[in-house]
């Protein structure tokens, strides 16, 4: 079993993850870090035991096979096309490009390159989401007709120390927290076909609340209301809610109607929790059978709670993939079909109109137990 050498472009807030999680899995060293500010990748390296270089030599490095783009979200696509034209698999953090354009030219480089390229989010392939799949693909609930997902809040502002691409072109809830949830019901249900949606912005500017600017106003330039209808290749009509102009609600955040039960399942942003169903008689039961290691809770997050955190599964399921020559979860062609998706929910609430999804994508294998400890240290 090899490891494949990883280097990080961004050393932000979300790189902390990266760093301290990759050495839970196989298939994964992570060598080297770089940043356009080389102080912050410095401090990275220093904590993480990885050596900090410049973004140039990052890209030349010889003992690094995967770049990860941690990167904010408006240089994703510069950054993931420099990565491949290097030579190198590129991993991207969400969303992974902002235009089906983007997205189908980095497909082309890929390609042309015999290059891989995989995007978060991988919270899809949580033990949660993956006994859903499996309940859905077992046809515990029937054949899924509907569903609801919520993802509701009063936005970044409170808690992250410069939160302003939150609320510029490129950010807001459907771009930022919307691959979370449209990953994984593909996943779950497969492809889009149509979109329609209408959104708003409730707050045209947004106080930060933390950190050395705090009560600092942002401007804030992207719609933070979004309620869209999705019609799926399959048929299912699903409504989402995608807000950061809620202070408070109690909308779940996922549920599917299937024709003989109904499954609810739990927040797509993270890895674990209950995982219920229902049928025609009412009665509601957890779903507990297989479990999973990617339910086992490992860390606390930002407030307190337990959590099963495994971010970099998609990463080392794209290395393993990389080394056996299988395709991966985490795939441009998954991750495209949802940029899509985003940018059509936006587009139709801008026109007021259905707009049909021009691309498609398989659903991700299952990822079984037995195949998620493979990818475990």
């Amino acid at each position: 079993m090899r490891n494949l050498g990883i280097g990080i472009i961004g050393c932000g807030n979300i790189s902390a993850a990266y760093l301290e999680l990759a050495p839970l899995f196989n298939f994964l060293e992570v060598r080297a870090v770089a940043d356009l500010d080389m102080q912050a990748a410095e401090a990275r390296a220093q904590e993480f035991g990885v050596r900090a270089v410049a973004i140039d030599d990052l890209l030349a490095a010889d003992d690094i096979e995967i770049i990860v783009n941690l990167t904010v979200p408006a240089a994703h696509f510069e950054v993931t096309k420099r990565i491949l034209e290097n030579g190198k698999h590129a991993y991207s953090e969400k969303p992974f490009v902002l235009t089906l354009k983007e997205g189908e030219e980095l497909r082309q480089l890929a390609q042309s390159k015999g290059l891989r390229v995989g995007s978060a989010p991988d919270t899809f392939l949580g033990g949660a989401h993956q006994l859903a799949r499996a309940a859905i693909d077992e046809g515990q609930v029937g054949k899924i007709i509907g569903g609801t997902c919520h993802v509701m809040s009063h936005g970044m502002e409170a808690w992250h120390p410069n939160p302003d691409f939150f609320f510029q072109p490129g950010g807001g809830p459907i771009l930022d927290l919307g691959p979370y949830y449209l990953t994984n019901l593909v996943q779950l249900i497969g492809p889009v076909k149509s979109v329609t949606a209408m959104a708003s912005t409730g707050f045209r500017t947004r106080t930060i609340g933390n950190g050395p600017r705090e009560g600092e106003e942002v401007g804030v330039e992207t719609p933070t209301n979004i309620h869209a209808i999705l019609e799926f290749v399959s048929g299912a009509l699903v409504t989402l809610g995608a807000s950061w102009d809620v202070w408070d609600h109690r909308h779940a955040n996922m549920e599917l109607y299937g024709t003989t039960g109904s499954l609810f399942v739990p927040d797509p942003n993270f890895f674990g929790g209950e995982v219920c169903m229902t049928d025609a008689t009412g009665e509601t039961a957890e779903i507990t059978e297989r479990a999973h290691p990617f339910s086992v809770i490992n860390t606390k997050d930002g407030s307190g709670l337990s959590r099963a955190n495994y971010r970099c599964a998609g990463l080392a399921d794209m290395a393993s993939a990389i080394i056996q020559n299988v395709p991966h979860r985490c795939s441009l062609e998954l991750a495209t079909h949802v940029v899509e998706v985003m940018t059509a929910i936006l587009n139709a609430a801008e026109q007021r109109r259905w707009i049909e999804v021009t691309t498609t994508c398989d659903r991700p294998d299952i990822l079984t137990p037995k195949q998620a400890e493979s990818l475990l240290r």
